[in-house]
């Protein structure tokens, strides 16, 4: 057969199919692999890129390279900083220095993909960085999340970015998890309009987006990292799956399988999973990627390194990462294990990318051209995100937002007042100083720009996880010396600190780490660290010496939920942010001023106390949930509460219909039509949104489920009308036949913010 692959006249599969005829069977076993760690290949001196043996070696072994992971990692796993790692110009030498070997020690001269981290903003130095998931999620505003990930897009594909791996597909359900952060939310819907935005925001920019984690690792028991999600298939289809079908949908061109078992069949091997699930009924084209040493921990099914390769690749994993089992897949085509034709199945669909994303024709990056302005000053979809996200939990006898013609001095206290890395989350690189905005910095710049003579005073009391009575007392002095008290505590997934390693790149947690959440931290409880709790209740008890009002504001920093009952009973002000990253200092500080109107919600539960997990909002109604004797059977606060500096009133709310039948409800949509008007002095966004309770059904339903919800921009004195609506498919249930169908009966429906229900009405499903 003629060498017709590198004619651009033919489709990017015909030539795929071309090259793949003319491969030897270690060639395309070295497309299948990406066994290196992209940031070991290189070493820098200077200004001057030389390769490391560890490449040569591997493109020796294989006539080249399929795919290379993490050649801009930088954090400390990697050990690549600003010293010697690769910014500007820098980053694009390197590139195709790698890319020219590549191609030059390739028999046919195949160029290699790129994979890059991205779970929140990419991983790399100067990378843009959005707030984690979880603080993502309070926004409620999908759309403004597209955006900020068009700006990650723009910066990975002047990179040479091919594949982002990007945290869209995970929902939480046990906030013990370590990797709390990376998901959107505890409840499907919301979770999948995310996702959906993400993957639209990264791929409208030419870079193929790799969503992970695929699936229920999120479900984890005790919520342990990687853990066995003991869960059937209607829970899975239920909560998990959405966020797969939402991405599925937008197009997504690659997933990664997660780590976790569900009913006993690890996600590498679950050929139902990755195969009829994930492309015969979702549709999904695109690569399949193992997470990192996933495919050699198959081995205890197997014990045999050789037959987890064959496992992975027959159950439907196109890429590894990081193992050593799909580097033996030719032992495993000789021992039988697996045919040509599943290898030529991944390869194919690699070699097909390729071809797509012109690496053929392009294999190099521009050296000449400067790279694009990323900074915040320029790109503020990172700063508005954390704007949008603070959720105000609590705020008696009004004392936010605070009046700076009223307050003299302002006390600035807690281990997460002004620590960057502690509110930048997991999967960050090193930054620079001037680029980050803490809560004390925030504060001290919003006054400097007021023009007005208020005194800031800082100490930290104590530290993350550390601290001394000395310290302690140290605040209480400074508290009772000034006007108002913001107290900053929380948690943090920093890795900048005495941390080691996983051959996965997780933490492993020892006694002197200051961290408390991130991959491989997971935690048995959930109330603050103790050194926390007794500076904060050292700061309550001070004030309430007096029997004056509190004026203690409470600020949350942190990658999972805490169960804050007596945090938020003494405070007279609660602030929840998770990890708001680069520009949350200034974020809260523009909302303790009341520059802007906080409009966060919250997108999971807060649990009194961790007894009482699980705590989401959308519990079966078989039972009563969180029904024990010895503690409130609800929540501390639920799903979408927030509240907001301005009053929000909804009127002329109508059901266009109270009954519909199924064959209508194929051509129609069942619309819920109202008002909401700002009688507040402050413009402000209203989150209204809309749940659903089916009452007569074949399977046991959820007490509600969200199925719509607007975030809706309402400047003072105006009026909006907002439309919601209802199709087949949200009002559909997997039935007890397995079916997804909609099904004849009742169904209530509410309309609800600030976790409050404001309307609700009866709607019927005809047959």
């Amino acid at each position: 057969m003629p060498q017709l692959y590198m004619d651009n006249k033919f489709s990017a599969l015909e030539r795929a199919e071309n090259l793949l005829y003319h491969m030897t069977l270690r060639e395309k076993i070295g497309q299948l692999n990406q066994r290196l760690y992209g940031f070991s290949v290189y070493e820098r001196h200077g200004q001057e890129i030389t390769i490391t043996e560890e490449l040569k070696e591997e493109v020796e072994i294989f006539g080249g390279l399929g795919v290379l992971y993490g050649l801009y990692r930088a954090d400390p796993w990697s050990g690549k900083n600003y010293t010697n790692g690769l910014t500007g110009q820098l980053a694009i030498k390197a590139y195709n220095i790698v890319q020219k070997y590549v191609i030059e020690h390739s028999r046919l001269g195949i160029p290699m993909l790129l994979s890059s981290e991205c779970p929140h903003g990419h991983q790399a130095l100067d990378g843009y960085l959005l707030p984690v998931n979880l603080c993502t999620g309070a926004t409620f505003h999908p759309e403004l999340l597209q955006k900020a990930y068009e700006v990650c897009g723009s910066q990975l594909k002047e990179m040479g970015v091919d594949m982002a791996l990007v945290s869209t597909l995970d929902v939480l359900r046990d906030p013990r998890w370590g990797r709390s952060e990376e998901c959107y939310s505890e409840d499907p819907y919301l979770a999948s309009e995310f996702a959906k935005a993400a993957v639209t925001g990264i791929q409208s920019q030419g870079v193929a987006v790799v969503a992970k984690h695929f699936c229920a690792q999120g479900e984890g028991t005790g919520g342990i990292n990687a853990s066995a999600a003991r869960i059937g298939e209607r829970e899975l289809r239920e909560i998990h799956l959405p966020t797969a079908k939402a991405c599925c949908e937008a197009g997504v061109q690659g997933i990664m399988a997660a780590y976790n078992e569900i009913d006993g069949v690890p996600c590498h091997a679950n050929n139902k999973l990755l195969t009829q699930v994930l492309r015969n009924e979702l549709g999904f084209q695109g690569v399949v990627m193992s997470d990192g040493v996933a495919i050699d921990q198959l081995d205890i099914m197997t014990g045999d390194r050789v037959m987890s390769g064959a496992m992975a690749l027959k159950a439907g994993v196109d890429i590894g990462l990081w193992d050593t089992g799909f580097g033996r897949l030719e032992e495993a085509y000789e021992r039988g294990l697996v045919s040509i034709e599943d290898i030529d199945r991944s390869v194919l669909r690699i070699l097909t990318m390729k071809f797509e994303r012109g690496l053929f024709e392009k294999p190099y990056l521009p050296e000449e051209t400067p790279l694009s302005n990323f900074h915040y000053d320029q790109c503020p979809e990172a700063l508005q995100l954390a704007r949008e996200s603070v959720v105000l939990l609590k705020n008696d006898n009004s004392i936010l937002p605070l009046n700076p013609d009223e307050i003299h001095s302002i006390a600035v206290i807690g281990p997460n007042a002004d620590e960057i890395y502690n509110q930048i989350g997991d999967y960050t690189p090193p930054i620079l100083d001037e680029e980050g905005s803490t809560v004390l910095h925030g504060i001290k710049e919003f006054i400097k720009n007021s023009k007005n003579d208020i005194e800031v005073k800082y100490c930290s009391g104590c530290g993350l996880l550390e601290g001394t009575t000395e310290g302690i007392a140290e605040a209480v002095e400074l508290s009772n010396s000034c006007d108002i008290t913001i107290l900053v505590l929380g948690g943090s997934s920093s890795r900048f600190g005495k941390v080691q390693f996983d051959t996965n790149g997780a933490a492993i947690i020892k006694d002197s780490v200051s961290m408390d959440c991130g991959e491989g931290v997971d935690s048995a409880r959930l109330e603050l660290p103790k050194k926390q709790q007794q500076l904060a209740q050292a700061i309550y008890r001070n004030q309430a010496i007096d029997h004056k009002p509190s004026k203690v504001i409470t600020i949350l920093i942190q990658g999972r939920p805490y169960a804050i009952e007596d945090i938020a009973s003494q405070s007279s002000g609660v602030l929840c942010c998770f990890y708001p990253g680069m520009k949350g200092g200034q974020a809260i500080a523009e909302i303790l001023f009341g520059r802007i109107s906080p409009s966060g919600r919250l997108p999971v539960s807060i649990p009194r106390h961790v007894g009482q997990l699980p705590v989401y909002y959308n519990y079966k109604s078989s039972y009563a949930a969180m029904n024990y004797y010895d503690l409130e059977n609800r929540p501390l606060y639920s799903f979408g509460y927030g509240l907001s500096y301005t009053q929000f009133h909804y009127q002329t709310i109508r059901l266009e219909k109270d009954s519909l039948s199924l064959s209508d409800l194929c051509q129609n949509r069942l619309q819920l039509i109202f008002e909401i008007t700002n009688s507040g002095d402050i413009d402000s966004y209203a989150v209204p949104q809309l749940y659903i309770r089916d009452m007569q059904a074949s399977t046991i339903r959820r007490i509600r489920e969200l199925k719509d919800f607007r975030k809706v921009w309402v400047p003072k004195g105006e009026t909006v009308k907002v439309t919601f609506t209802l199709d087949k498919e949200k009002l559909s249930i997997w039935n007890d036949k397995m079916e997804f169908v909609a099904e004849p009966g009742d169904f209530e429906i509410f309309l609800s913010d600030c976790g409050e229900d404001i309307w609700k009405g009866v709607f019927t499903l005809q047959s």
